[in-house]
């Protein structure tokens, strides 16, 4: 369950100015603040059956978006990059430290660490 909460909140974060106003804001409570259908429907003057088809055409929405794009998937894969650069940039920085003490080495990692930062931030 977990596992689909947490991909739910991912697709809503990239893809959720996609939606609707009506399947944002229902999808938000759901998801989010964790109302229940009855609860949503209730504050809405909505059937819950109502609020549970607002949200599975906005999931449904969300997931076409996804499986069109992939720009989740390929998310995951920059960050996995971003890692593995990362420990490609320490290890050299730890050799240098050890066996040379180039203050060039030194300050090129320092940078290339800077711009990892950066570009995991964007």
């Amino acid at each position: 369950m977990k596992n689909q909460a947490y991909r739910m909140a991912l697709l809503f974060d990239f893809y959720g100015d996609m939606l609707t106003e009506r399947q944002r804001e229902f999808y938000d409570l759901y998801y989010n603040e964790d109302l229940s259908l009855s609860e949503i429907a209730e504050n809405y003057g909505i059937s819950r059956q109502g609020v549970r088809d607002v949200i599975v055409r906005a999931e449904a929405a969300l997931t076409e978006l996804e499986d069109k794009t992939g720009i989740i998937r390929r998310f995951h894969a920059m960050q996995d990059q971003f890692k593995a650069v990362q420990a490609d940039v320490d290890a050299i920085a730890q050799r240098n430290a050890q066996l040379y003490q180039d203050n060039e080495i030194e300050a090129l990692t320092a940078k290339i660490g800077k711009t990892l930062d950066k570009l995991k931030q964007e």
